[in-house]
């Protein structure tokens, strides 16, 4: 494995995560979860940061857990490996920035639970996705959660509990992922978008992701009048009045963060 499982770097405002274990098909194992999920509290945390982009080295995404890490382990360890390998899906839901997945080869088990957490995604053309652990005995819990977001009960049931693979065509059709692109484009067509929402205001991006993760668990009612609440505090701000002003007089924002 390599010495850094996950490599980062910042661009532009654009934190750039790389799953970083290609010769493995950038399988988890307990140090590369543990490292994915530092990096992402590491960018939100960073104020240069107002985007992050999760790509990978390779051919594959990601092909889920490694199989090693199901050998010779107690209940308790697995309750521990488990909760690790799903930590990545707390943090994204939570993060203040966007974070968007640029997928090209293989995303199942796993590595599809990491593409479905993010808020949005674009995959190559020949990007295939599936939950596909029971086809080793095993069942995909994890991804189920973003998954049913996405997708309803019932087609989350048949895509778990069948594990079929299916392409990016169809990933898209579904809502699992918002852009599909030749392959040779990958890279330009994520960063084209991650810079769009880059020049955004931060603050407008936060509470919008904040207000849209946190209205699926309330009533409506409940989350209309949150909704507005956020917004209310959103028009307070100096980036909204700056926003405001820039367009009126058909210049540039300059963000300031409050």
């Amino acid at each position: 494995m390599p010495e850094r499982p996950i490599l980062s770097e910042i661009d532009h405002h654009i934190g750039v995560i790389t799953l970083n274990r290609p010769e493995a098909m950038n399988t988890f194992t307990t140090a590369f979860a543990r490292h994915l999920n530092d990096t992402l509290l590491e960018m939100d945390a960073d104020d240069n940061v107002r985007v992050v982009v999760i790509q990978a080295a390779g051919k594959h995404f990601s092909t889920g857990i490694s199989l090693d890490e199901f050998k010779d382990k107690s209940h308790g360890e697995y309750r521990k490996l488990i909760t690790q390998m799903d930590a990545h899906n707390h943090t994204i839901a939570r993060m203040k920035k966007p974070v968007i997945a640029s997928v090209q080869g293989y995303a199942v088990a796993n590595g599809a639970g990491l593409v479905f957490a993010c808020d949005l995604a674009v995959a190559a053309a020949e990007a295939k996705f599936g939950t596909t652990a029971i086809n080793v005995g095993l069942i995909c819990l994890g991804p189920a959660l973003p998954l049913s977001r996405l997708v309803g009960r019932k087609k989350t049931l048949e895509m778990v509990l069948t594990g079929d693979i299916i392409s990016a065509q169809a990933a898209r059709e579904l809502g699992l992922i918002n852009q599909v692109v030749p392959g040779d484009e990958l890279r330009a067509a994520t960063m084209a978008l991650a810079s769009k929402l880059a020049a955004k205001s931060p603050l407008a991006l936060q509470i919008g992701k904040q207000g849209i993760y946190q209205m699926e668990d309330m009533p409506y009612h409940r989350a209309l009048d949150h909704l507005s609440e956020l917004f209310a505090s959103l028009c307070a701000t100096e980036d909204a009045k700056e926003g405001l002003a820039a367009f009126t007089e058909k210049r540039e924002p300059c963000w300031k963060l409050r």
